[in-house]
């Protein structure tokens, strides 16, 4: 009994430290280069097209990061979301106004980081 209390606590305890990651596999500046990549995971989001593994993990994570500040966000995993959003906003707005109506559709999350987004210059 006491080593079954042990392996819930256990697994609880890697749970909640539980740390979003980019994995070793994935290069968001490649992604950005190539528009079929990133139309790929554009629709991935949108629920228009497949994910692939990596796609899932992503469209997964995306509501408890806008609702818990990105808590579980390394810092690697910060600044390639900083340079997501640039890229979006400034060269793919189409892109970006679709995800924004899916994700954000009362603009909650617009106005609760906007300051935020505008101290790394992103302006939405």
């Amino acid at each position: 009994m006491i080593f079954t209390v042990l392996l819930v606590l256990t697994y609880a305890h890697v749970a909640f430290l539980e740390e979003y990651v980019i994995p070793d596999n994935i290069d968001i500046d490649d992604i950005l280069k190539n528009d079929r990549l990133l139309t790929n995971y554009v629709n991935c989001l949108l629920d228009k097209g497949r994910c692939t593994p990596e796609g899932k993990k992503l469209k997964s994570t995306i509501p408890d990061a806008l609702n818990s500040d990105c808590a579980k966000c390394n810092e690697k995993v910060k600044e390639s979301v900083k340079k997501v959003l640039h890229h979006l906003i400034d060269k793919k707005p189409d892109m970006w106004n679709k995800l924004e109506a899916k994700y954000d559709p009362s603009g909650e999350f617009k106005r609760k980081y906007k300051d935020e987004l505008a101290k790394n210059g992103i302006y939405v």
